[in-house]
C-alpha cells in the first residue's frame, strides 16, 4: 500500500524537535518560523510538556467519555481561568474542523436554521459543514453542498446588514484569517455581527483554531475589541502543542442534553495532560507577553525590508506581501538559511507563525536570514 498523495512535501525528513528548531534526518538544523501550521505553541519537546504526557501515560493513555473524567473539568476550569471565559461551557473534540462542526450543529440547535453567513478567504476546515464555509470550491465535494451560505466580503457591514434576517443560524468569522492571509475583522465589524446576531436570534461564532491561544499577544484574537462576546468559540492548533486536540467554547444560554454531541476520543487523558501542559507552561513563562514583545520587535525589523509591499497581523501571526510568488524565497530560506516559513491562498504572501516562545535572537537571526535570501532571489 501507498500513501493517498494530497501533500505537497518539502524533501526534508524532520525527525526531531527542540525549543524553536527541527532537525532532519543528516543531523542538519532548522529555524522553525511556521510552527507546522501555527500549531506550536511552547516549543518543541518542551520539558514540562514531555512530562506532563508521561506521567498520564504511566497512568492510562484512553478510556471513553462513559466515565468520569475529572482532568476534563481540570482543564476546563484553567482553561476558563487563562481565556476569561469562565462562565462558558467546554466541550472537547481532537481538531479545528471538529470544533467547527460542533459549533453549526449548536447554531442550528438553537434556532432550527439552516443559513450560514462566512466571508471572504475565509477557512474554516474540510470536514462536510467546515468545508462549505471555507472559500475554496475546489475542496467542496457535490455530497457537501448541504447547507445554505452567503459568502460576504469581510469588513463590509453594508452587506452584512442586507443580507442578515430571521433565517440565518450563525454568522461565522476569524479573528484573524489564517490561509486567506491574516486579514482581520475590525472591531466595529464584531460589533456590529454580535448585535445583529442578538436582534435576528442567530449565533455568533468566532473562529479562533489559528488566531487564538494567546498567537496575537491575547489569548484570543477578538479580546482586543473591548465588548465583543461571541456565542461560539471554537479552537485548537496551539492547544495541545501538537497533540490532536479541539474544542468549543459554548455560552451559558445553550442547553446541554445527554446525546447531543458526542465523540469517542475528544479530550481523552492524554490530550487533556497535553492541554494542561500548555497552559501551565503558559503562566510560568510569561508567554503572552513573550508574544506582545517579540512580535512587535519583529513587525519593526520587517517594515524597513523595501521588498516588503505590505505587512499584516499581530502578536507571531504575520503575513508579508511582496509583488512576486515567494515560492523562490520560502525555498531559500529552507534550502540555504534553514528557517522554515509557510505560505497562504495569495501565491505572493508569506505566513510566519513561530512557536510563541520565539526569542529576539532567534528573531534577528530570521531578519537577517530573510533579507540575504530576498537578494539572492532578486
Amino acid at each position: 500500500m501507498k500513501l493517498f498523495d494530497v501533500y505537497p512535501r518539502f524533501p526534508v525528513e524532520i525527525t526531531k524537535g527542540q525549543g524553536n528548531y527541527v532537525w532532519d534526518k543528516e543531523e542538519q538544523r532548522y529555524l522553525d518560523f511556521y510552527g507546522g501550521h501555527a500549531v506550536i505553541s511552547i516549543g518543541h519537546s518542551h520539558p514540562h510538556y514531555l512530562n506532563r504526557i508521561k506521567s498520564q501515560l504511566d497512568k492510562i493513555g484512553f478510556y471513553s467519555n462513559s466515565v468520569e473524567m475529572p482532568i476534563q473539568e481540570e482543564l476546563a476550569e484553567k482553561l476558563g481561568r487563562a481565556s476569561g471565559y469562565e462562565e462558558y461551557f467546554l466541550f472537547l473534540v481532537n481538531s479545528g474542523a471538529e470544533a467547527i462542526e460542533n459549533a453549526i450543529k449548536m447554531a442550528s440547535f438553537g434556532n432550527d436554521r439552516t443559513r450560514v453567513i462566512a466571508f471572504e478567504n475565509a477557512f474554516h476546515g474540510r470536514t462536510s459543514s467546515a468545508v462549505q464555509l471555507t472559500d475554496n470550491p475546489n475542496i467542496v465535494a457535490p455530497l457537501n453542498k448541504g447547507i445554505e451560505v452567503l459568502r460576504l466580503p469581510l469588513n463590509d457591514t453594508d452587506a452584512l446588514q442586507k443580507n442578515m434576517n430571521d433565517q440565518v443560524a450563525a454568522v461565522i468569522v476569524e479573528g484573524i484569517q489564517g490561509i486567506g492571509g491574516m486579514d482581520e475583522p475590525s472591531g466595529p465589524f464584531l460589533k456590529e455581527i454580535q448585535s445583529l446576531c442578538q436582534k435576528f436570534g442567530a449565533s455568533f461564532i468566532l473562529d479562533e483554531i489559528q488566531s487564538g491561544y494567546g498567537r496575537t499577544g491575547d489569548f484570543f484574537a477578538h479580546q482586543l475589541h473591548e465588548g465583543v462576546r461571541p456565542d461560539l468559540i471554537t479552537i485548537a492548533k496551539g492547544m495541545g502543542n501538537g497533540f490532536p486536540v479541539g474544542g468549543l467554547l459554548i455560552a451559558p444560554h445553550f442547553k446541554a442534553t445527554y446525546g447531543l454531541l458526542g465523540t469517542t476520543f475528544g479530550g481523552n487523558p492524554l490530550a487533556c495532560a497535553a492541554s494542561l501542559a500548555v497552559l501551565e507552561v503558559y503562566e510560568q513563562e510569561n508567554i503572552l507577553e513573550n508574544v506582545k514583545k517579540t512580535g512587535k520587535d519583529l513587525i519593526e525589523k520587517l517594515r524597513p525590508i523595501k521588498s516588503v509591499k505590505n505587512i499584516r497581523g499581530r502578536g507571531l501571526m504575520i503575513a508579508l506581501d511582496f509583488d512576486f510568488p515567494i515560492r523562490d524565497l520560502r525555498q531559500s530560506l529552507m534550502a540555504d538559511h534553514f528557517i522554515f516559513t509557510g505560505s497562504a491562498k495569495n501565491p505572493n504572501t508569506v505566513r510566519l507563525l513561530p512557536p510563541l516562545t520565539i526569542s529576539q535572537e532567534d528573531t534577528d537571526k530570521f531578519i537577517t536570514a530573510f533579507t540575504k535570501a530576498i537578494e539572492n532571489i532578486q
